[in-house]
């Protein structure tokens, strides 16, 4: 069911980047190429990135050289962990060579971008953690279908160019402060679809987005005090849940049995 799934969700990537037609007879002009922002490849250019977003790029492309064992890779709640969640993640996953390529603001296209620019040629991580999608949601309320499909692209992209490596696809966390959330709800309908990436040998899929939530789907507020990003507690709470998965992927190449 799973691999069925996922050439499902391959099938729906190639049509949404390709074109829709009336029919073999259409006029060339009649036709109207179907345009997915997810899937179109871009640096990040909004305005409050223009002075930052490139030399960190460029900055990840030099620290390559540092051979990582352990990659991170996403948007601002990724890079975080370099600012609210850097003492955490010394503490969870600084017995590593880490290599953090969380950019602030980046959708799936920006990511496929920065992927295609070297930000993981010449590496051999033995794990890779990901997680982006978010941005696609809050940025343009981008369909939960073209989201996944930037996701699976991402996936398969990291599948051709690190084929040696394992990957940890993270469910997009939720946001916005109840369930009933708009953009909440399109982010766990994003992650519904996603999980079928997971192939138990290669990607895995986890999802830990309950430290942040009380049983009632409630975000805490005192970790997640905008309702989407880690503060320095949010962070540590995250680094409790991943560090068992991440220590079971890096030293057997699997999850725990009760994640599985």
């Amino acid at each position: 069911m799973i691999r069925r799934t996922h050439a499902a969700l391959l099938m729906l990537l190639a049509t949404l980047s390709g074109c829709a037609t009336s029919g073999e007879q259409t006029d060339k002009t009649d036709r109207q190429e179907t345009t997915v922002p997810a899937l179109t490849m871009a640096p990040l250019e909004e305005e409050w990135a223009i002075d930052w977003w490139i030399p960190r790029h460029k900055e990840k492309l030099a620290a390559r050289a540092d051979d990582p064992e352990l990659v991170f890779l996403g948007d601002s709640i990724t890079q975080g962990w370099e600012n609210e969640g850097a003492e955490a993640f010394e503490d969870a996953f600084g017995q590593w060579r880490t290599l953090n390529l969380g950019f602030s603001g980046d959708r799936t296209e920006n990511v496929l971008w920065r992927l295609e620019h070297g930000e993981v040629e010449g590496i051999d991580p033995k794990l890779v953690v990901m997680m982006i999608g978010t941005n696609n949601t809050g940025h343009r309320m981008d369909p939960p279908d073209e989201v996944a499909a930037g996701v699976t692209a991402i996936v398969s992209e990291l599948r051709r160019r690190l084929p040696e490596s394992k990957i940890l696809l993270l469910a997009i966390f939720p946001r916005g402060e109840t369930p009933a959330d708009e953009m909440r709800t399109n982010n766990r309908e994003i992650n519904r679809i996603v999980r079928s990436l997971a192939d138990g040998s290669n990607v895995f899929y986890a999802n830990v987005n309950r430290v942040f939530m009380d049983g009632q789907g409630q975000l805490y507020t005192d970790i997640m005090p905008d309702l989407l990003h880690p503060n320095a507690e949010g962070y540590q709470r995250l680094a409790e849940a991943l560090e068992p998965l991440v220590q079971s992927l890096m030293t057997r190449g699997t999850l725990p049995a009760q994640e599985r």
